[in-house]
């Protein structure tokens, strides 16, 4: 029998975590730090308030709209479409419980009628062949 190879810690597994350096770390002497994400949006939100004129606003919230708009109807056809496709899944499933239902009866009431033929016609035959 061969024995399951020794754990390598050299490799990295899943579950490990790695220290990644940051930015900082990379900065040349001299050069400062790149503005955090915050603060750039905190300086275009100031300077569109101050330099905008009327039509970009306008612009401006004809895109928002648009957007939103946009994701919007695709979420609402999503959960429509969801909801339609369980509603005809359950609909579609009682109607084919009762339609399986009407065969089923009217399938037994018509076998139930030729066997009752078929042994009227039997008992027929064999009184006449007993007279």
């Amino acid at each position: 029998m061969s024995q399951a190879p020794s754990f390598d810690a050299s490799i990295p597994v899943l579950t490990e975590v790695m220290k990644v350096d940051t930015l900082s770390d990379d900065l040349l002497p001299g050069e400062s730090a790149p503005p955090r994400r915050a603060e750039l949006a905190a300086q275009l939100e100031e300077d569109a308030i101050e330099n905008w004129t009327d039509a970009e606003w306008e612009a401006m919230e004809h895109r928002l709209s648009s957007r939103i708009m946009q994701r919007l109807l695709s979420r609402v056809d999503f959960v429509l479409e969801q909801r339609i496709k369980d509603s005809m899944a359950e609909v579609l499933n009682h109607a084919l419980r009762d339609l399986t239902n009407e065969v089923r009866v009217g399938l037994h009431d018509t076998i139930e009628k030729i066997v009752a033929r078929a042994v009227t016609q039997e008992l027929i035959h064999l009184q006449a062949r007993k007279k």
